[in-house]
Order: structure tokens, then C-alpha cells, then sequence
């Protein structure tokens, strides 16, 4: 007998080792409610060293240690898992979280308790068993994750994967929808379809079904009142409180979509502006200058069709015979950022050279880096200027016929001009007239700047100065009204 006690004892001995060992806690209890061992998982879930410390009876244990359900309710007596297991009751996972009574104990733990009786010969219990699991980080993951949703302004739901009902629900979604939390909350993915419409609505019930993420597709969900939201949703795996589910995100495209209706509406007006506008258009993308688009009066005034040079560069084109006259556009729109009346010669498709005048200005078309050039045809006015100069000096060339009397008044006229002209030129500084007399010479700004040693700015601001003195808005006006006032040679 005495030897197969000592087997018992040896056995319940190295069972205790084994069990000590354990990450999983144990705490063993006699039927009359003493605590009688405890391993070394236990004893650290309860920051305790030493058993004595648990208290030597439940009722002890009762008084040391406070356990609340994460309602933040707190248990009764009876309702401590040690005094239900003393008094026969078997239990499964009952979630508490544990602090100590003394004061100024910042001491907690979520723990998950279960109990198992054990009896004996004649089915009476004989001892008491607490497992007990420390689900302290997982809980606190939990909390922070509640806190992390509860407060991103991304619209979100979390819908359990095993009844497809929603759990969880933050502010982003009830402000994108309207609803409020109670018409959300354990409602079923398809009494609110999240997936309505969705692109891919056939993959991502399978994906959903299978717990897999769902990828970002677009979707249309019913929003408080009846109305439709347009939406980009995605769906994401999650656990949450020890059950598996996903987790849904959502993009509002309502604004998105508004800025692409009125980006079409405005597109759709500069298309037909650009069309039907009475003057030569032209979009080109940058860098190499390629031809998208031309309107109608373009092709009508240089010969070229939209189809014909639709993707080639102005250089393919031959537009400018001039290599030199690109890069000198490019500089211009680099330094100001736009062109206003660019005197350039324009190469026809017939081989005919136009006067022009060009004005650019960069724009974004679908993307794209895009300068759009107005043309205005001045051959016209120049041939007739060049065709009147031609006829006064041909008319000079012999003034043999006029009378005397003719000559002396044409002598008083060009002294009165002259002596208005001075009077008009005054108006003007040294520098203004320098500046004016070199536009008369056919000198580009840049020119003018190597000229009179300035800053391409510096010769700008002068230019505008005399356009605004002299009462003219275009390069050319300003050199008619100096010729005509002497100073094309000055």
C-alpha cells in the first residue's frame, strides 16, 4: 500500500512539474475552498511570487483582486469564477479583467478562465481546477484598434464573416450615409449592400465567403432616404473578438465624380470653342512640340488638314523653315510663361510664307503638358503697308512736275509733322525711344537686351511702357507708329 502511495505521490509530484511549466495558468482548489497550488504562469498573471499571496481561501482571493467583465461591470462573489468552480459549476471562457485592491496598483490583466472538476471513486469532487489564459496584449490591441476606428475619418464597416452581419460601424461611414449607428449595427451585408453594383461583385462574394481580401472596385451604395453613393470599397481581413471578419473601406467618389462631370462639360465647351473660333488654332504637346489638334480655320488659312499632321512635330511639319524660330518660342514661353504677339513667318502647305503674329499659353489636356498657339494672319496688312511704301517712293523718285507753290506747302506740312512728331516723342524717355527705335528695326526682345546690355525683364517692362504711351497693343502698331515718326534708323 505505503509503496504504491509513494508511486501516487511520485506521479502527482512530476505531474506538478509539468504542469508548472505551462504557459497556460492553473490554479488548483480542495472542495472546501482553499487554494492549494499554483504554477508559475498563474501566479505571474496575478503579480504574485509566492502562493500565499493569492489568499489561502477563495474568500481571501476575493478580497485582493477585483474582477470586471470589459463592460466595465463588476463581478459579485458568486459570480468569481474560483466560487462558481468551488461549488460544481464547469464553465468555458468567461473574459474578466483583473486589477488589485491596494491602492495606487496600476495593475491589470484580461484573462480567460475555465474550470474542470475532478472526482473521485465515488464521483464527488475532489479537487477544483482554474485554466486560465492571459489575453492581456490581444485585448489591449483590441481597445486600440476600437479607438483607431472609432475615430479615422475614413469611412469604414467591420461585418463578421460568419453571419455576414455588421459589428462594427465608425463616424466616416454615418456621416458619408446618413444612417445612424442602430441602422448599421448587426444588419447583413445584403440588407445593407455594401457591394452593390460593385465591378467585381461576383469575385468579391467568393473572396468574402472565403475570408480573402477584396480588392479596391467601384460600387454604389444606398444612402439614407434612397439616394445612390458612388464609391470605391475594399475589403480586408481582420479577427475581432477571437471571430474572423472583414473589414470594409470606402472612398467617396461623389466629389470626384462631380469634378469629372464638370471637367467633361468643360472640355466639351473648349472643344467647341476651339473649332469654331475665327482664328488659326493649334495644340501641341510638349516637349517635342507634336501636333493633337488643329480647328478648321487653321487648315483653311495654312493648307494643312487635322489628319495630315495629327501626331508629327512642327519641325516634321516644316511650319517654320527656321529651327531657330522654335527654340526662340520655347524660351520665350519658358522665361514669361506665355507669348503674346510673336511676330513669326509661317511655312503654308503650298510653300507659301504667311506673316503671323502668335500667342501660346501652356495648358493641361488629359494630362498631358500641352501649349495652345493662336495665329493671327498679318500678310495682308503687311503687303499692303510694303505695297503703299513702294508707291510713296516711287512717287518721290521724281518730283520734277510739282509747282513751286505745291513744294512750299508740302515744305510747311513736313516741317508741322516734324515739329508734331518731336512733340509726340517727347512723351517718350532716352531709353523708351532707344527701345522703340530697335523694335522699329525688326530686334526681338532678346536682341534688344544684347543690344542695350539689359535683362530680358528690364527690356519687357520698357516695351510696356511705350505700348502703353504711345496707345498701342501689338508689336506691329508700335513700329508703324514709329516709322511714321522717324525712327527706324534711330
Amino acid at each position: 500500500m505505503d509503496t504504491t502511495q509513494n508511486k501516487l505521490d511520485t506521479s502527482r509530484e512530476q505531474l506538478q512539474q509539468l504542469v508548472s511549466q505551462l504557459v497556460e495558468g492553473v490554479l488548483l482548489i480542495d472542495p472546501s475552498g482553499k487554494i492549494t497550488w499554483a504554477n508559475k504562469a498563474a501566479l505571474a498573471m496575478h503579480d504574485c511570487e509566492e502562493l500565499s499571496e493569492l489568499g489561502v481561501t477563495v474568500a481571501q482571493y476575493h478580497k485582493r483582486f477585483v474582477l470586471m467583465y470589459l463592460n466595465h461591470h463588476k463581478l459579485t462573489a458568486k459570480q468569481y469564477p474560483a466560487v462558481r468552480a468551488v461549488s460544481g459549476e464547469e464553465f468555458d471562457d468567461v473574459r474578466v479583467e483583473l486589477t488589485l485592491r491596494r491602492k495606487n496598483s496600476d495593475f491589470r490583466r484580461v484573462l480567460v478562465m475555465r474550470s474542470m472538476l475532478f472526482t473521485g471513486m465515488n464521483d464527488e469532487v475532489e479537487t477544483v481546477a482554474i485554466l486560465i489564459k492571459d489575453e492581456t496584449e490581444q485585448a489591449s490591441a483590441e481597445v486600440r484598434f476600437e479607438r483607431a476606428f472609432a475615430v479615422n475619418p475614413a469611412p469604414a464597416v467591420v461585418c463578421r464573416l460568419s453571419d455576414t452581419r455588421y459589428i462594427k460601424v465608425n463616424r466616416g461611414f454615418l456621416r458619408m450615409t446618413g444612417y445612424s449607428s442602430d441602422q448599421v449595427i448587426d444588419k447583413s451585408l445584403y440588407e445593407l449592400d455594401v457591394l452593390r453594383e460593385a465591378e467585381y461583385r461576383e469575385q468579391a462574394i467568393q473572396s468574402l465567403q472565403q475570408g480573402e481580401p477584396i480588392a479596391q472596385q467601384e460600387a454604389i451604395l444606398r444612402v439614407q432616404g434612397g439616394g445612390d453613393k458612388f464609391v470605391v470599397v475594399a475589403g480586408q481581413p481582420i479577427e475581432f473578438a477571437d471571430e474572423m471578419c472583414m473589414m470594409f473601406t470606402f472612398i467617396d467618389l461623389d466629389a470626384h465624380k462631380q469634378i469629372e462631370e464638370s471637367l467633361k462639360r468643360s472640355e466639351e465647351g473648349f472643344s467647341k470653342a476651339f473649332d469654331l473660333a475665327p482664328i488659326p488654332m493649334m495644340v501641341c504637346v510638349e516637349p517635342a512640340w507634336r501636333v493633337v489638334a488643329v480647328n478648321a480655320f487653321f487648315e483653311s488659312v495654312t493648307g494643312y488638314g487635322n489628319e495630315e499632321i495629327h501626331g508629327k512635330t512642327v519641325t516634321e511639319i516644316g511650319l517654320w523653315n527656321d529651327a531657330g524660330v522654335l527654340v526662340g518660342i520655347r524660351d520665350e514661353l519658358h522665361e514669361s510663361g506665355s507669348i503674346r504677339d510673336y511676330e513669326v513667318p509661317l511655312c503654308g502647305a503650298d510653300g507659301i510664307i504667311l506673316d503671323t503674329l502668335i500667342s501660346a499659353e501652356p495648358v493641361i489636356i488629359n494630362d498631358d503638358a500641352c501649349v495652345l498657339c493662336v495665329f493671327e494672319d498679318i500678310t495682308d496688312r503687311k503687303r499692303t503697308e510694303m505695297e503703299l511704301v513702294a508707291a510713296i517712293d516711287a512717287v518721290m523718285q521724281d518730283t520734277s512736275w510739282f509747282s513751286q507753290t505745291v513744294m512750299e506747302k508740302l515744305a510747311q506740312l513736313r516741317q508741322s509733322g516734324a515739329t508734331d512728331s518731336k512733340l509726340e516723342l517727347s512723351i517718350l524717355t532716352a531709353r523708351e525711344k532707344e527701345v522703340l527705335g530697335l523694335i522699329c528695326q525688326g530686334k526681338s526682345d532678346a536682341e534688344i537686351a544684347t543690344v542695350l546690355n539689359l535683362s530680358r525683364n528690364t527690356v519687357r517692362n520698357h516695351v510696356a511702357a511705350v505700348y502703353d504711351k504711345i496707345g498701342v497693343h501689338r508689336r506691329s502698331a508700335a513700329v508703324v507708329w514709329g516709322r511714321e515718326r522717324g525712327l527706324a534708323s534711330y
